[in-house]
């Protein structure tokens, strides 16, 4: 309804989820609408005031870490009190891009232990930086030439499993933001995995929307297996809407600014890197690069 009730040549520039259901997306260009999918901004310096993902992962760490303490049935810091000492909660941290980073620098505010792991080694400057240790299989370079993770191998895959199998058990709380552009979020603790948690541990589940890093997730709900509790809240950022709202908005302000002259006209430079990257419909096609060989 949303699509016919537009004129042919309208501009839409938000998620679009480019690599979502493609019968929509094929049936949204056909509308004759020029779309952006500000999903895929560019990883250069010039495009992070434009950059949707991070602006809105950033909140999403955040919230995460807030979420599994008010789940966790213990305090994060250690105190010594006349009564005893109360241990500080051990907190472990699966993937470091901005919500990662996000999660760990909260978790330590809170007093806690932090680890984190990632399958790109050039992370662990950033998370020794926070205060936190960096748990890593030695691997060949797993980042794309975008700066995310690449998809790893089946030898791979083992070999993160097995450090991660035996880090996870002694954790109170795991929070989990690995996603791989295009590809079913990968599945980094297994129900095994699980099982050799202590009860009363607590996963947050960030990729849960795209299938989710642990196969025991469900989307929007709080799954108990043997005494751990699995997080799959959807759109953590949405929960901090009067954060979320406005930096998103100054996102796609920013991006509009590209293509809005000061006379009002539009201007459409497909040789910028940021307009070229984001234009997924023109023309009444879908013209992406990601849907060529589809």
């Amino acid at each position: 309804k949303l699509l016919k009730a537009m004129k042919e040549g309208a501009i839409v520039a938000g998620g679009l989820e480019p690599y979502g259901d493609r019968k929509a997306l094929e049936d949204f260009a056909k509308a004759g609408v020029t779309g952006f999918a500000m999903e895929l901004m560019p990883r250069i310096t010039r495009a992070q005031a434009m950059d949707i993902l991070s602006s809105q992962a950033n909140l999403a760490g955040y919230k995460a870490v807030i979420e599994a303490g008010a789940t966790f049935g213990r305090a994060f810091p250690m105190m010594m009190t006349a009564a005893g000492t109360v241990p500080a909660a051990k907190v472990f941290i699966m993937g470091v891009g901005v919500a990662g980073l996000q999660a760990i620098a909260t978790a330590r505010r809170l007093g806690a232990i932090v680890s984190a792991t990632d399958v790109r080694k050039a992370t662990e400057e950033q998370v020794k930086s926070l205060g936190a240790k960096f748990v890593y299989v030695d691997l060949a370079e797993a980042a794309t030439a975008a700066g995310y993770a690449r998809e790893l191998t089946a030898e791979e895959k083992a070999k993160q499993a097995e450090l991660v199998a035996s880090h996870i058990k002694s954790q109170d709380v795991v929070i989990t933001t690995a996603l791989i552009p295009g590809r079913p979020a990968p599945t980094l603790i297994t129900k095994e995995m699980v099982e050799s948690m202590k009860p009363g541990s607590i996963i947050v589940d960030l990729a849960v929307e795209r299938g989710g890093n642990c196969p025991l997730s469900k989307p929007d709900q709080i799954v108990e297996h043997k005494g751990v509790k699995i997080i799959g809240t959807l759109n953590l950022a949405g929960r901090l809407a009067g954060n979320a709202t406005p930096l998103f908005a100054k996102n796609i302000a920013n991006f509009l600014d590209l293509i809005i002259q000061k006379d009002g006209s539009l201007k459409i430079d497909e040789a910028d890197e940021c307009i070229s990257s984001t234009l997924i419909a023109k023309g009444g096609k879908l013209v992406h690069k990601i849907y060529e060989a589809k």
